[in-house]
């Protein structure tokens, strides 16, 4: 097995050998994604030309499956690759050629990406990615096309051709910088015919793309060279110095965990407000080593002001970031926020004058001119999307970017991607037609809705119901364990989280897991200020939490229970509510905030005084809220009726408690869910619908109230009680 020490050699001959052909192709494609010092997320691609049967003759014919369009080589399988009749794609360049000829190169280079629907072969849906001809056209049978790290920074550097001579001699070829497409598929064909040798081309700019007619050796030959790369930079990188003099050495000294914690509560909703005036935005923290090395540096300003060089790059993270230069051992951090607000006005008017130097005439409108990454010395940084993945990806791909400019400084200067380039790849018409072809946003997607109680009952269907919907969900709850436990069930059916440094959160996806005493306005503002280092803010919050202290024989409870009962029902959400309000205000963003009373506010009985008083007390709760924070928040309530089926509030005890004061007959070891059948049905019969209240009648409601469905509604207490006529409004 060959030795690496900058790549991981991965390679099974048994397991490969147990594959078909294409299985061959992705099992190479997910060992190369799998490593993010050989490509980054969703970047690169691999193909192979093998002989399949043509499904119209049967006879023997040369398909090139290749990844396509979308989709990440780490997790790849045979459905995101497209396979294409070789012959007909060579075919194409005479009509390439003929379209040129007519002076149409730049129309004929987006018609190409139509033409291949034509090559398809066996009715493959899998949509081709613009870098097919690439594929095409080389002579090997295998090619990988790979963004890595240790060679980008080498194809950004103003000597690239020079150093991929110094650094490779004759086994890598240079082509200058050109737009993926079919130009630069046939500039490769020919680098191929003139260099029969040559096995594999730096791409000026972009990556490196290999190929061998063997797979394994096609493996090998591509980790051989990030291997070669990677090494060649590291001995030029420690003989400058090493992490001590890396971009410059050091401007700004970090600010230890919790006082960078302390900074990115205090800033992050705020900013996500600034920069969430045309779409909102989900937030990710990073404050790793290597990125506070680039943020605190002499050169952080000059280099991030560059910009990203590599397209795959400042896709995501746009042209260049907003750098902010604070100070963090003299200024504080309203200083701070003065810097951003002044930096983000300035980064938005650049950004306005780089579409209005670069527009074509029919170039899409202008995008969102906010910044999707911003760099801040002592703290780190803080990258943003529509959703938590697309903003992990995003710090993930700046992060690829300061490695190639730390060693693209290494070994000589690193220099950014020409305006005029950088924007024909941000504004291709062929992007755009992609982006319109992207299916609609769910309802409540890039809401984050923190769902107090979410551990149990009412709470947990909720927080399922508004994932379903798009929500980011932050589920809370007393107890830690609980509230995980339904994050990982969100988690587990939508991806993987993963924690967030330094704030105890275990796992940061879709969901995330957060415990609270709602009676503690220091638990309430810990939990607020984890939600932001967690997703930048939060626009909703739904309280399900509440309690219910059964009474004795005489129909009493203990006057600290009485305390308790009303600390949880009334206070809690009072607390809640007023201390999110504060971050709302930062935001500046429209909110929700939805509590939970119950039809028992209006109906008095007896054995249940300090729960119906206090769930009343909710009710009027809800009013006034709704005029204290009216009109940045909406405010209104649910009131369920009895809801037994799933609820933490009957335990097996209270339900049989329940049974004998109704007089309903039951049997000392009868099953529980039968008992719970009973009782629920018994409260459904005193209904007009005669139909159980379950948890998931409530979440529905909740859903309602949060969207924009009644965006007009506030001040209001939407019951779900079947229809409970002693509850209805004197």
């Amino acid at each position: 097995m060959p030795s690496y020490k900058y790549v991981t050699f991965g390679w099974d001959d048994a397991k490969a050998a147990s594959l078909d052909p294409v299985g061959r192709l992705i099992y190479r494609s997910n060992l190369l994604g799998s490593d993010q010092r050989i490509t980054n997320t969703g970047g690169g691609n691999t193909s192979s030309k093998i002989t399949g049967k043509d499904p119209l003759n049967g006879a023997p014919t040369e398909v090139l499956w290749v990844k396509g369009s979308g989709g990440d080589l780490r997790t790849s399988t045979r459905e995101n690759f497209s396979s294409l009749y070789q012959q007909k794609l060579l075919d194409l360049q005479q009509l390439y050629a003929a379209r040129s000829d007519k002076g149409l190169k730049a129309p004929a280079e987006d018609d190409m990406v139509g033409m291949y629907n034509h090559t398809t072969f066996n009715l493959n849906p899998r949509p081709s990615s613009i870098d097919t001809p690439l594929h095409s056209f080389l002579p090997g049978r295998h090619v990988d096309h790979m963004h890595p790290n240790a060679i980008i920074a080498i194809a950004a550097s103003q000597n690239c051709e020079r150093l991929t001579k110094e650094i490779f001699g004759g086994e890598m070829a240079y082509v200058p910088w050109m737009r993926p497409g079919f130009e630069l598929g046939l500039a490769m064909q020919e680098i191929a015919k003139q260099n029969p040798q040559t096995q594999a081309i730096m791409m000026g700019q972009h990556g490196f793309i290999s190929w061998d007619h063997d797979e394994k050796a096609c493996y090998t030959l591509t980790l051989n060279f990030i291997e070669k790369a990677a090494a060649y930079i590291e001995s030029k990188y420690q003989a400058k110095g090493g992490d001590a003099t890396a971009f410059g050495g050091a401007k700004y000294s970090t600010l230890d965990a919790a006082k960078r914690n302390a900074v990115f509560a205090g800033i992050l909703p705020w900013l996500r407000g600034q920069v969430s005036q045309q779409k909102r935005f989900i937030g990710t923290v990073q404050d790793d080593e290597k990125i506070l090395r680039f943020v605190n540096s002499q050169d952080a300003a000059r280099l991030a002001e560059l910009g990203t060089s590599c397209p795959d790059h400042f896709l995501r993270t746009k042209i260049k970031p907003l750098y902010v230069d604070w100070n963090p051992q003299a200024e504080d951090a309203a200083a701070l926020k003065q810097k951003l607000a002044a930096g983000l006005a300035a980064y938005r008017k650049d950004y306005a004058a780089y579409y209005a130097k670069c527009k074509h005439a029919n170039s899409p409108a202008m995008r969102d001119p906010n910044p999707t990454v911003v760099l801040i010395p002592g703290v780190g940084l803080v990258a943003w999307g529509k959703d938590k993945s697309e903003s992990r990806v995003t710090a993930e791909f700046y992060n690829c970017a300061v490695e190639v400019m730390r060693g693209a400084e290494a070994i000589d200067q690193y220099i950014a991607l020409p305006q005029q380039e950088a924007f024909d790849i941000e504004y291709w018409l062929l992007e755009e037609a992609k982006l319109k072809r992207m299916p609609a946003e769910k309802e409540l997607a890039r809401q984050v809705i923190i769902v107090i109680g979410a551990g149990s009952g009412i709470g947990k269907e909720t927080a399922h119901r508004l994932v379903k919907d798009g929500a980011h969900i932050v589920s809370v709850d007393m107890k830690l364990e609980t509230a995980q436990a339904t994050a990982d069930e969100i988690t587990a059916k939508l991806g993987q989280g993963i924690g967030v440094a330094g704030t105890g959160i275990s796992s940061c996806g879709p969901a995330v897991g957060l415990a609270c005493n709602i009676t503690d306005r220091a638990s309430v503002r810990a939990m607020l200020d984890q939600v932001a280092l967690a997703y930048g803010g939060f626009d909703s919050i739904c309280v399900t939490a509440g309690v219910f202290w059964p009474s004795d024989t005489t129909g009493h409870i203990p006057d600290d229970k009485w305390a308790f009962t009303f600390g949880v029902n009334v206070t809690g959400s009072y607390i809640v509510g007023d201390e999110a309000f504060k971050t709302w205000k930062e935001q500046g963003l429209k909110g929700s905030l939805v509590l939970t009373t119950s039809a028992n506010a209006a109906v008095a009985k007896k054995g249940s005084v300090a729960y119906d008083t206090s769930k009343a007390a909710a009710n009027h709760l809800v009013r006034e809220m709704a005029i204290e924070l009216a009109p940045l928040v909406r405010v209104n309530g649910v009131a369920p009726a009895t809801v037994v089926q799933g609820s933490a509030m009957f335990p097996r005890d209270r339900v049989i408690g329940s049974l004998a004061k109704y007089n309903i007959p039951y049997q000392a070891d009868e099953a529980t869910d039968s008992l719970v059948t009973k009782l629920a049905q018994f409260y459904a019969d005193r209904t007009l619908t005669k139909a159980p209240i379950t948890p998931a009648d409530q979440a529905e409601a909740y859903f309602l109230l949060v969207s924009q469905r009644l965006s007009k509604t506030t001040g209001q207490v939407v019951t779900v009680d079947g229809g409970l006529h002693e509850a209805f409004l004197r």
